[in-house]
């Protein structure tokens, strides 16, 4: 399984608050953010997985949002985590 237990608490522990904060914008967004860039690989092998090409539009949907709602509620977390994902161009 490419998302094991240890990385997630690695995601966490690195964005997060703490390895267990598993609930802060924060950390969501770059778990999603990992998966998305795993999706991605994989669709660039398997150009006619769909189901996986759908999965991966609605986890960008989701990041989406959240980054959304951090950017509204305090903008320099926004930024910060857009700076250390390597979101923006």
């Amino acid at each position: 399984m490419y998302l094991d237990k240890e990385k997630k608490q690695e995601i966490f522990g690195q964005y997060g608050k703490s390895n267990t904060d598993t609930g802060s914008p924060e950390a969501q967004i770059a778990l999603f953010s990992y998966r998305i860039t795993r999706l991605t690989e994989h669709l660039k092998e398997n150009r006619k997985d769909y189901s996986t090409e759908r999965a991966l539009t609605q986890l960008v949907g989701k990041r989406r949002n959240l980054l959304n709602y951090l950017k509204s509620k305090d903008i320099e977390r926004y930024r910060a985590i857009v700076k250390a994902l390597g979101l923006r161009k």
